[in-house]
């Protein structure tokens, strides 16, 4: 078995103990531990999507937009020309 397999393993393993520790405690434990991880799920759900969407958010609002097309064209209408003409240079020169 390779590092890989063994890793896979290892979180296989992990997430069904904590599946399991989790139904616990939420059906056969006390109400109070039973409301608490109702609270620590609806936290973690709603941190997780809105953290996740400012960070969107976040990314839009700090990047630059990328340059127009018909810049980008121009730039390389203009690299090409430059490209062609040492190519002309360098058959004359030969």
């Amino acid at each position: 078995m390779n590092r890989d397999q063994l890793i896979g393993v290892g979180l296989l393993l992990i997430s069904i103990v904590i599946t399991v520790l989790y139904l616990y405690g939420l059906f056969l434990a006390s109400e109070n531990i039973a409301m608490i991880l109702l609270k620590l799920t609806g936290t973690a759900a709603i941190v997780g999507v809105f953290g996740i969407l400012g960070w969107i958010g976040y990314t839009l609002a700090t990047t630059q937009p990328p340059a127009p097309i018909e810049e980008i064209e121009k730039e390389l209408k203009d690299e090409l020309e430059k490209v062609e003409k040492e190519q002309e240079k360098s058959e004359k020169s030969e």
